[in-house]
Order: C-alpha cells, then structure tokens, then sequence
C-alpha cells in the first residue's frame, strides 16, 4: 500500500497496488485465455476478482436465472407460503406493510401485484416517516385493524417490532415478515420471519434486498396458487431497482437480479417505472446501475422523504399511464426540493464538523434543530465522503431526535450503535448504515460514547480512503474494445465496483480545464506517446492550478464510454491523480 499527495496538495487516497502475479495466478490467466478466448486485461481483472476457474469465471460473465437459488431455502418462507395461500383461499383480506425507502417501496409493490393477480383482496400501508418513524409501528397495527385485515405482510421492517407484532397478535392478525436487516435483539413474535440474516439461518446468499426476497416469496406463492410465474419475472425490474437502490452488494444472487431487472427495465411493462425513466431523462438511453442509482432511485427516496411514501407504491402499482405521469412530475418536484434542503443541511453540518477537533474526533454525531429528517441519510453519506469518518446526522423536534447514519469500509456501524444501545431509544439497520431515535438529553452522551467506540476501533490511516487499484496498464491499452468486453461483468456496483486501472508516467496534451458551476470539475485530455485519451475529474476543479505547470502524472481511473447530445466517446473517469 502507497499514500502521498495529490497534485492539488492535499492527502491523497492509499493506492492499494495489485500484487505482481505469481506462477499459479499466471497459469489461471492462460488458462482463462484459452478457455473463454478473451483478451489478458480481462482475464487477470478476472482472476484478481476471485474468478480464476473457468466455471466460475463463465458464470460471472454470463448469470443466469436459473442460478438463482430455490426460494424454499430462504427460512421461514415454507411457513409464509401456507399461511398466504390459506388467506387466499379463504378471501382474507391482506395489508403489505412496506418502508418507505426505494427497497420498502418496491418489495410492497411486488407482493401487491402478486396478490392482486392471484385475486387476493390487499391493500398496502407505508408509514410516514416523520409521523411515524421507520419500521414497522404502532401506525402500522392501527392501519391493520382499520382495514380488517386478518394478515400483515411486512416488508423490509419488522424483525425487531416486537411491541407492534403483539399487538397484532392481541388484535387477531397474523404477521409475516419479510426483511433482510440484522437482527440487534429480540425477534418479533410472526407466524413466518423470511430473513437470511436472522440467527440459524444457513442461507448461502444473506446480502438479498427486500425486494429480492419479495421477489423469491412472490415466485413460491403464485407456483403454490397455480399462476403465471411469468408475471413474476416479469417484475425483475422492481427487484433490480431495490437491490441497486439499497446498494445492496451487486454479487451472487443480486448480480442475476440485477442484470436481468436491467434488462426489463428497458422495456418495463410498469407504467409506473417508464414514467420514471422518462421523468428522469433516461428514456431511449441504455440503462445502467448507476443510472438507476443516481437517477431514478432519488426521485422516489425524495416521496419517501418529504412526502408520502405510498405514493411511490401508487406509482409502482399502477396500471394507469396518465396516473403514472402525474404522479412522476410530483415527485420530480419533490426531488428538487430534496436537492435544495440537503445542500443548506450539508453546509451547516459541515461548519459544525469544521469546529470539532477532528485529530481527537473519528465517529461523528451531530445534531440539529429544524434539519428534516427526510434528508440527513444522504447528508450523512455526504460527509462520510467529505471527512472520511462514521457519521450520524440527529433531526432534532420537540425533545426527540431522529438519526441517520453511513459508515466507511471496516467499521460496522450497526455494531457500534450495539455498545451505546443504553442511550437510544431504539436503533436499527446493518454495517455500512442505520437508523437511530435518542432522546435529545441523552445525545451529548451518545456522541461522546459513539466516538470512544470509534477510536477504539479505528486507527488515523483508518480514516483515510483506499483506492483498490485492479491492474496497470499503458494509456495505449484503454482501448473501445477493452471498454466493451467490460461490460460483460456490468453491472458495477458495491461488490462488483468497476475496474481502476493505473496508468504511469503520463503528461497532459493541454492546459488542464475547469468546468461545471464554480469550476468544480476538472477536464483533462491524457497522452502517453503512444495515445491519447480525454479524461474527467468529478470534483477535482481545485487541481487544476497545481496540474497546469507540466509534468508527467500516475492517473488512476475507470474506464467509460461519455453519452452527451447523442455523441459517443471513451473517457477516463479520473479516480485519483499525482505526480
């Protein structure tokens, strides 16, 4: 591992450098070659990945759904089969008890067009986030009850609602819960929990979204009620949305449900999400993981925050085009709203993170009157970025405050709410983020003690990023072809992040230029002698000045294909850059 300074003069990522290959990683290569008759870039990127045997490398290229696991294999699923074909026989009426995040959204829709085509009488419930808090609660049980139902269906929440799934219990109403949350006590009393994370489980696939195990409920309830399968898969669509938005890892089972739901999407037979795709400017444009990620999932994460999230279930239920349209351009208003209160609750954040001593601080807490608490998770992330620390942003309202948290690589942030779990009120969610309510008295504490865990567990190089490095290359190797054959491991994503080549000794043809509001981009066009290539650096503006005196450069960056007013060019995406 190297780290030093970038050309603008501030610390630089570590370069974690790929080890030189030995004589076994050597032989896999060529054996990958021969095989599979790809080029030597993509068979040591495939080999360095973990896919050094043929088999294993063929069926990373090339998923299929048929190695998707049986969904009989998921615990409790059996238990949830029998008591939902029970309630279909018998005319039960069903309410899905969804979250009101993409993953919530789209598992709740998946299980209502399920049921809906198999002639179950349903209904769906979203809790609103401010007057309701996150997971399943009490709004949940009274909705429960105001529309009869004799089942629930939980969606992405619930393992840990034990008050709430007694009171169903004493109401009458039977509860199954399918999430993929770790558990962090206690499990709720249910007729069925479908969660490979809960204790016992022997899953060999946990890291499923919601949606993924909705999906999988939704293909053995509709194979026990003799219908179509074929309206299930056709619902991928809505699963790889969740699964990209959840940032779920894309490997394994994810992996085949996101690169066929791409594949559905676009053509979606949903109303709801061609809407989506068109609101967004994406129609017509190939659709990939982080178009999904960065386009299509705010725009319905922005209903949940600031508005209400059973819209987004309208929206993804809809049969309506008309329906569906509206309800788009509401929530494209909504998104720019969100926009404008992450920017002003990022600024202010930032100005108090700045007062800390930071040398002494490497868990963030930070509190705040009137920040919406809509918005703080993705402030949250934004300052994880910024200052490379665990972060949890507090909405503070009336004595109460509602926290989101984002973690970095190696700290589990969920653990770490575990050791200050006797300050909250309650706390929920997984290693890289989670949800917390603490009491406004209690929230000097927390910070203290959230802090302690952190710099017992963290060291200072801790706290500065890595850059995975996949494999040096000449500029002149940075090929259209390299680029395409790349594709075939798409989609990229957390798991299976796109590939960072390294390419030394490298000069500029050009002064560099700044672009964007504030030139905050850097724009770059690389030379080797031997090729040239343009390059960008998404916020790297301030490094243009240090770079314009010459002098060769190591530039770190991934590979893409640039789509601007219908033009098609290879680009650099800058990840890092030093003399």
């Amino acid at each position: 591992m190297t780290s030093s300074r970038s050309a603008a003069g501030a610390l630089a990522a570590h370069w974690r450098l790929p080890a030189p290959a030995d004589d076994a990683s050597s032989a896999s290569i060529a054996a990958l070659e021969a095989a599979l008759h790809l080029p030597p870039a993509i068979c040591e990127l495939l080999a360095r990945r973990g896919y050094a045997d043929v088999e294993d490398a063929r069926r990373y290229l090339r998923p299929r759904l048929d190695q998707l696991l049986p969904p009989s294999r998921l615990p409790g699923l059996d238990d949830a089969v029998t008591r939902i074909t029970r309630a279909l026989r018998a005319g039960e009426m069903i309410l899905i008890h969804g979250d009101y995040d993409v993953d919530g959204m789209a598992s709740t829709a998946i299980m209502v067009r399920t049921l809906r085509a198999l002639g179950a009488r349903v209904t769906a419930f979203i809790p609103r986030r401010v007057e309701d808090g996150y997971d399943l609660s009490m709004a949940g049980v009274r909705a429960a009850v105001a529309a009869a139902a004799t089942l629930v269906i939980s969606c992405d929440c619930g393992t840990n609602a034990i008050e709430p799934a007694r009171a169903l219990r004493d109401a009458g109403i039977d509860l199954i819960i399918v999430d993929h949350h770790l558990p962090s006590g206690e499990l709720a009393p249910c007729v069925a929990l479908v969660n490979p994370k809960r204790p016992g489980s022997a899953y060999p696939d946990p890291d499923l979204a919601a949606a993924g195990l909705a999906f999988k409920l939704a293909l053995a309830i509709t194979a026990a009620a003799g219908g179509d399968e074929n309206g299930v898969f056709k619902m991928l669509d809505l699963a790889a949305l969740a699964t990209i938005a959840d940032v779920a890892p894309l490997r394994g089972e994810n992996r085949v449900i996101a690169r066929y739901g791409l594949k559905v999407m676009s053509d979606s037979p949903n109303p709801g999400l061609r809407a989506l795709i068109r609101s967004a400017g994406l129609e017509g444009k190939p659709l990939t993981a982080g178009r999904v990620g960065f386009g299509l999932a705010p725009r319905l994460n922005a209903v949940g925050r600031l508005g209400e999230a059973i819209k987004g279930v309208e929206l993804l239920t809809t049969d309506d085009g008309q329906v569906a349209m509206n309800l788009a351009r509401d929530f494209e208003e909504l998104n720019r709203r969100r926009q404008d209160l992450d920017q002003k609750t990022l600024a202010t954040a930032v100005e108090m993170i700045e007062r800390l001593d930071l040398d002494t601080t490497r868990g963030l807490v930070i509190a705040g009157e009137g920040w919406h608490p809509g918005v703080i998770g993705i402030v949250a992330s934004r300052v994880v970025e910024r200052f490379g620390r665990p972060a949890i942003l507090i909405a503070l309202n009336e004595g109460e405050g509602k926290g989101s948290g984002r973690s970095i690589s190696g700290f589990d942030l969920h653990g770490a709410l575990g050791e200050c779990a006797d300050l909250l009120v309650r706390y929920g969610g997984h290693r890289a983020a989670a949800g917390v309510t603490v009491s406004a008295k209690n929230i000097a504490a927390f910070a203290a003690r959230f802090n302690e865990v952190a710099c017992a567990r963290l060291s200072a190089e801790d706290l500065v990023p890595e850059l995975r490095v996949d494999l040096e290359i000449p500029l002149a190797a940075a090929t259209p072809d390299l680029e395409a054959l790349m594709r075939h491991m798409e989609p990229f994503g957390p798991g299976n992040p796109a590939p960072v080549f390294v390419a030394r000794k490298v000069s500029l043809a050009g002064a560099p230029r700044t672009m964007g509001k504030a030139n905050t981009h850097l724009k770059l066009r690389l030379a080797d002698g031997a090729a040239e290539l343009d390059a960008i650096g998404w916020g790297m503006g301030d490094r243009a000045s240090a770079l314009a005196g010459g002098g060769a450069v190591d530039v770190a960056f991934r590979l893409e294909r640039d789509e601007y007013q219908g033009a098609s060019r290879l680009q650099a995406k800058i990840a890092d850059i030093r003399a």
